[in-house]
């Protein structure tokens, strides 16, 4: 696919996909949310990438949907082959639902502005750095609508119940150091060190670790969140620890710090993955 709408490049191991829309403060389109599902898959299939990071150009993350289409932005009703209710499937959701799916770790460096889809879409990355002056809002009740992008399952696990529930209800945008106290980015840096922050956990994971440990270690922290008792975790992870025991990458590891030397992994999500992956009973709407 020839991306229009954001850039995709890899260098030393870390995909960056940068929304590129500088102009509309990278304000989220259909065109867009294709273009970043295809970056997922690419990224996913290239065992070459180890981590992706998610940036903006310009100012801004993401300033949100693209509102110039006027007051029936959200309106489905009026596409040229418009779906039913139940067969409606909101495009912000389907973009996170491909992050969530990601063998890949995936770090959102927030340089800017990212209110509505444009902090939602971060909420399945697995760890947020923001700029000092970014501003963030869930601002979907201030526009008529409501949280979309599966974010009323990703927000309160990430930050609690009261305080999703506070910035959902109210739709008040706030500031980085707001989002870093509850607990939504990890760290907040200066604009011009974002990128570079990220870039630098994101080479710290590519150097040091086994892909295949990271891309199972992800599924088992994400799916978990939706376990109702620890035996489902001590059963999935038996499964993992068990079969990575046995693996190529588990005799380097050790043999490696051993020897007192860097490790030489070798096992490969594209094409490695245990028989029992994915392990999680399919739902009939992914």
């Amino acid at each position: 696919m020839t991306y229009e709408q954001i850039h995709y490049d890899v260098e030393a191991g870390v995909a960056t996909i940068t929304l590129h829309r500088p102009d509309k403060l990278n304000a989220f389109t259909n065109t867009m949310l294709h273009e970043l599902i295809d970056a997922f898959d690419r990224a996913d299939a290239d065992d070459a990438v180890r981590a992706v990071i998610v940036t903006g150009s310009g100012r801004a993350f993401c300033a949100g949907a693209d509102l110039s289409g006027g007051s029936g932005t959200f309106d489905h009703t009026h596409e040229k082959k418009p779906l039913s209710i139940e067969e409606h499937r909101d495009g912000g959701g389907l973009l996170t639902l491909r992050i969530f799916a990601s063998k890949k770790p995936v770090i959102a460096a927030i340089n800017g502005p990212a209110v509505g889809v444009g902090i939602t879409m971060t909420l399945p990355m697995d760890v947020r750095i923001a700029a000092t002056g970014a501003k963030i809002g869930f601002v979907f009740a201030r526009r008529g609508i409501v949280p979309e992008a599966c974010s009323s399952w990703f927000l309160p696990r990430i930050v609690g119940i009261s305080r999703a529930a506070e910035w959902v209800y109210t739709g008040r945008v706030f500031d980085a150091e707001e989002a870093r106290a509850a607990g939504l980015v990890s760290k907040v840096v200066a604009p011009d060190a974002v990128v570079d922050t990220a870039r630098a956990l994101a080479r710290e994971i590519a150097d040091n670790t086994s892909a295949m440990s990271v891309a199972l270690s992800r599924q088992l922290l994400w799916r978990m969140l939706g376990a109702d008792h620890p035996m489902e975790a001590h059963k999935a992870d038996s499964r993992c620890i068990y079969w990575m025991g046995q693996s190529a990458d588990a005799h380097e590891g050790v043999a490696s710090f051993l020897e007192k030397r860097p490790p030489k992994f070798t096992l490969r999500p594209s094409t490695d993955m245990p028989p029992f992956y994915p392990w999680w009973t399919p739902r009939t709407f992914e």
